[in-house]
């Protein structure tokens, strides 16, 4: 059955088309996401669920879509979705990051200019019947310093624009490496010396607990005497109450304001101040940004739910179309041997240490770490899956660690894992085949080469004479066919491991019976 995806705000048509040209059903309902009580009504229906801003996704919401893979916000804000609900769910979120950032740039230049010359009020002032020249100095731009406070991918094309209009730019953001500020051309400061030197301040940053009122009242104050303020990223970067006071006091001589910590902004401490200019948020809204954010949005549900390519999500590692279908044998690989070690894991698990190497530690392993993650836990939690792994793992205090190697030893690649529980710590590695079946050609260090298959036993025993046609009796009489065997030991007569493929499940009687041969030290059923 084809997947199922639900458009519950307002897209662009030729999105809805993208969805059908790849195969999948879709259900256009526009005005859904303002009737909570229809859209929770539903929504179990659906794989897909394709938003904007007016549909909320809400831990309640996310409850009754037994079936929800993935939500796909067109656009870069996702303040409207639970993103730790969705994640402890399974539900990939993903948003649209590049399609509106020319937009967004170009808005925030526009009130720079609109500030620097008092464009709104010289053009209501003029259309008023007045000509009032001289109320209206302004400041050139030319030759001032502009300071951006983050300078990621909306920031970066603003810092281009500034230095396209001879403006000296300076930015603060702890991520923005000396070789990506040569590259930008701009100046890495600390926030303090952007707050001292710029003439220009405009912000492009997330709103996280560490960004909140970044321009607080001591930072405004910290700021040089005439400096204009734009804000088109996020409401709540900038105290509001103290900006108006600085505004009013004439330290700050103008502001931009696209954004408000209360949206929708029909009241606001910075309205009504003459040297203010304020736009309901409009950072995207041209009629290319909402095309662009619709079609990038429909191709990246599209892929994820035909291809298994994941791109722009914010709670799982991104895997392109190109790298999927090399990466999904060793996806596969990596969960069956979390699996594996999960079913075999009976006291607490503390730590898990992922090793790669060969040609596998130049893939995705962060992806592979998922999948492998999922597999150990799923045992115990039925519902984790890749998406939610990573963090129930990190919920429960369990260490994750991934150590790449690029040099090939035995095999092209090989991924080992490792757990460590309260009392001990235990080892499978396996690799991909070029048949493309996932093999386990290692455990707890003993060499051997294992198909998987859905029912297995796993036997760890003393290297006698007898064992492997003890085994075959009882399984015989219990007519349980042995479709695969593979054995390995550490030495003759020392311990050794047989993992054997079964048709059919095993009964207590048939394990019991198996426990009980000679030198039999530990027997497991295992089911993949």
């Amino acid at each position: 059955m084809a997947p199922r995806v639900l458009i519950s705000d307002s897209l662009s048509p030729t999105a809805v088309q993208i969805f059908k040209d790849r195969g999948l059903e879709v259900d256009y309902q526009p005005n859904l996401g303002k009737d909570k009580d229809k859209l929770a009504e539903i929504i179990g229906n659906y794989d897909g669920l394709a938003i904007r801003s007016a549909t909320k996704v809400t831990a309640k919401l996310l409850e009754k879509a037994p079936r929800l893979k993935v939500v796909g916000r067109a656009g870069i804000g996702v303040d409207n979705v639970d993103i730790p609900a969705a994640t402890a769910r399974g539900v990939i979120v993903m948003n649209t990051p590049f399609g509106n950032s020319i937009t967004t740039a170009e808005h925030a230049v526009a009130l720079m200019f609109a500030t620097a010359r008092d464009i709104p009020a010289a053009d209501a002032s003029t259309q008023a019947g007045k000509w009032e020249k001289n109320r209206f100095m302004g400041v050139e731009i030319t030759g001032k310093t502009l300071g951006i406070i983050g300078c990621g991918n909306i920031g970066s094309i603003v810092a281009d624009r500034g230095i396209g209009l001879r403006m000296r730019v300076i930015a603060f953001d702890p991520f923005l490496t000396p070789e990506r500020a040569m590259e930008l051309g701009v100046e890495k400061v600390d926030l303090d010396e952007l707050l001292r030197r710029a003439d220009f301040i405009t912000l492009h940053t997330p709103l996280t607990d560490k960004t909140r009122n970044i321009l607080s009242a001591e930072n405004i104050a910290k700021t040089r005497k005439g400096v204009r303020i734009i804000n088109c990223a996020r409401g709540g970067l900038v105290d509001e109450a103290a900006l108006r006071a600085a505004l009013d006091s004439g330290h700050v001589a103008g502001a931009g304001f696209d954004v408000f910590v209360e949206e929708p902004a029909t009241a606001n401490p910075l309205f009504g101040h003459p040297n203010v200019v304020c736009t309901p948020h409009l950072g995207a809204s041209t009629t290319e940004a909402q095309e662009n954010v619709a079609l990038q949005v429909a191709e990246q549900m599209s892929d994820y739910l035909t291809k298994g390519a994941v791109q722009n999500a914010l709670n799982m590692p991104s895997i392109s179309a190109e790298e999927a279908p090399k990466l999904t044998p060793f996806v596969k690989l990596a969960e069956l041997l979390g699996s594996f070690a999960g079913q075999l894991t009976e006291t607490g698990l503390v730590g898990v240490r992922l090793e790669y190497e060969g040609e596998v530690a130049k893939m995705n392993t962060r992806a592979l770490t998922a999948a492998a993650l999922a597999g150990l836990m799923k045992p115990l939690m039925d519902s984790v899956n890749m998406v939610s792994a990573p963090a129930v793992a990190k919920d429960r205090g369990i260490a994750v660690e991934e150590v790449r190697r690029d040099d090939q030893r035995t095999f092209d690649s090989l991924l080992r894992l490792t757990i460590k529980t309260e009392r001990q710590e235990r080892a499978v590695a396996g690799t991909v085949f070029s048949d493309g079946k996932p093999r386990i050609v290692e455990i707890k260090g003993i060499q051997m080469d294992a198909e998987f298959q859905p029912s297995m036993l796993y036997v760890t025993n003393k290297d006698k004479p007898g064992f492997i046609g003890n085994l075959g009796t009882v399984l015989g009489k219990a007519e349980i066919n042995i479709a695969t065997f593979a054995v390995g030991r550490t030495a003759p007569g020392e311990d050794a491991i047989a993992l054997i493929g079964v048709d059919g499940v095993p009964g207590d009687d048939v394990i019991a019976a198996v426990g009980k041969l000679p030198n039999v030290l530990q027997v497991k059923p295992l089911r993949f």
